[in-house]
């Protein structure tokens, strides 16, 4: 057993910067580099490009990574973990073949997870009683049944640790939390069973720490002011320990800043009740964590408590929910609010004349410059030099919509003086994808982990 493991992140969504997983690889010591790719409507947009073609539905981002690192993660011995297998993990792991095979990488074993992919299933699990309500607001399924493109269960880290039994140093899987990404190789190395709850817990802590990447060191930071160096910010490493206390830091030399305030920052995002933070393997409480200072950009974690997981599997369903357009002008002083709000009125009663409707609720208009982003809690500017006009609309009427997107353009040369700032050509339709939350008995799951190469 080791007695330290070092786990970093160098993704936190899909198209966060290429420059994460270089600089953790070749600006200090790794055990352990994990990529996070996916969010619920990214499993939506990865299913229409594999009913487009049957090679595609993976995050090919993690693919050109690869063919920039590989030979590096091989030679350093680093194991690569990532969700980004989307909805097509195996065409995913035939393209990481195919780089190994270019760049000479001979005996690569790469993982596969499959298993979390149930939208072919549907039927059939609801023919069995499971209703898949949403979680919400209790709705029944079939409000959206003839309108789903995706359906995803949140594995946990069991099926990766197998991988990882199995020698994988390559591993891609599917819809994966974000924090199984980390919690594999902790539960890995230092042995536990899948009932330890309490260093199950911490691993689920580690994982929700490095899971957003650098929002852990000093991105998107209140205090940004005394965060050093943010273009060349550290992404995240852990050191984990076997008592599963472990420490949070970056690569020494770094940008970027890890404190016991950067650290709870990102503790609490996306939290409900902290604590019963509620995971496939286990349920966390982030009540009982506590944050030791141990030096400069080292805040050590420990004391997490844990608790049986429960008897169901989160499914991010996401289904197709009409269509929406929005554009922007800018509108420049003087009298600009007063110009841009008759803009707007302009644009509404131009799309009326023709037949075009929207009720309110469809409809968004915003005012850039006046205070939007915080309206309510700062003071708005009574006569701003420039305003930024955004408008659009939704609704399920396609042809609706782009007949909105016609008539903002127009306001260049048949609205008030002082509108500019266009550029792109008028606005498009685009499809809304909505989200639909739901449970799913566990046993009704199977995930499955098969390594190839070697």
């Amino acid at each position: 057993m080791k007695d330290l493991v070092r786990i970093a992140n160098g993704q936190g969504f899909w198209g966060d910067s290429i420059l994460g997983p270089v600089r953790l690889l070749r600006e200090g010591p790794l055990d352990y580099l994990t990529l996070d790719y996916l969010a619920e409507v990214t499993m939506s947009i990865l299913q229409k490009q594999r009913s487009r073609n049957p090679e595609a539905g993976y995050a090919t981002d993690f693919i050109r990574m690869l063919d920039r690192l590989l030979p590096e993660i091989v030679e350093k011995g680093v194991t690569v973990i990532a969700n980004a297998g989307g909805v097509n993990p195996q065409a995913c792991v035939e393209a990481v073949l195919e780089v190994a095979a270019r760049h000479g990488c001979k005996g690569l074993k790469v993982g596969r997870i499959e298993g979390d992919d149930i939208l072919d299933r549907l039927d059939e699990l609801r023919a069995s009683g499971e209703e898949l309500r949403n979680m919400d607001d209790g709705e029944a399924l079939d409000a959206i049944r003839d309108r789903i493109s995706s359906a995803n269960v949140y594995l946990g880290a069991a099926p990766i640790v197998e991988c990882l039994r199995r020698g994988a140093q390559i591993i891609v899987g599917g819809r994966l939390t974000d924090p199984s990404l980390v919690m594999a190789p902790m539960i890995h190395e230092f042995g536990w069973s899948m009932d330890d709850w309490d260093e199950l817990a911490s691993a689920t802590v580690a994982g929700h720490i490095l899971e957003c990447g650098p929002q852990c060191t000093g991105g998107n930071f209140s205090d940004w002011r005394k965060v050093p160096d943010m273009a060349r910010i550290g992404y995240p490493i852990i050191e984990a320990r076997p008592d599963g206390s472990f420490v949070v830091t970056k690569h020494e030399g770094t940008g970027g800043l890890v404190t016991r305030e950067t650290v709870s920052s990102q503790l609490v995002y996306e939290m409900g009740d902290p604590s019963a933070y509620i995971g496939p393997d286990v349920v966390a409480d982030f009540t009982s964590i506590r944050l030791d200072p141990e030096g400069p950009d080292r805040v050590r974690v420990h004391g997490v408590r844990g608790r049986p997981p429960t008897d169901t599997y989160k499914v991010s369903i996401s289904y197709r929910d009409g269509w929406k357009a929005s554009g922007q002008l800018v509108i420049s002083g003087p009298d600009a609010l007063a110009k841009a709000r008759l803009c707007a009125d302009i644009v509404f009663e131009r799309a009326a004349m023709d037949g075009v409707e929207f009720p309110e609720e469809r409809k968004t208009v915003e005012f850039l410059g006046t205070g939007v982003c915080h309206r309510g809690i700062v003071e708005a500017p009574g006569d701003p030099p420039e305003v930024v006009l955004r408008i659009g609309v939704r609704d399920p009427d396609r042809a609706k919509v782009a007949r909105f997107g016609m008539e903002i353009v127009p306001l260049v040369t048949s609205g008030p003086p002082g509108v500019t700032g266009f550029a792109g050509g008028r606005p498009k339709p685009q499809e809304v994808v909505g989200y639909w939350p739901a449970l799913l008995s566990k046993d009704r799951v199977e995930p499955r982990c098969t390594v190839v190469g070697g």
